[in-house]
């Protein structure tokens, strides 16, 4: 099955900021956008890792992908698309 390539329709980089304000952006973004499109999140850590995307799960967004930008990097890149 071949997957759709989403091209993100905004970027966001909190890799300086730690919880809660991690969300607390995130959200913000994801409130100003349009339903069905896409936020790239750049991302620091463990904590912000498990604690965003389950968040913006928990609001009803889909988490399309979340990947570590390098093997030895603490930064993760997650696309989330607004869903309501």
């Amino acid at each position: 099955m071949k997957m759709k390539n989403h091209t993100p329709d905004y970027f966001l980089d909190i890799t300086a900021e730690v919880c809660p304000m991690t969300f607390v952006k995130a959200r913000l973004q994801i409130e100003k956008m349009n339903e069905g499109k896409f936020l790239q999140i750049q991302l620091r850590g463990e904590e912000a890792l498990k604690n965003v995307p389950s968040s913006l799960s928990e609001l009803g967004h889909r988490i399309v992908t979340c990947n570590r930008e390098r093997p030895d990097s603490d930064i993760y890149t997650l696309l989330v698309e607004k869903k309501c």
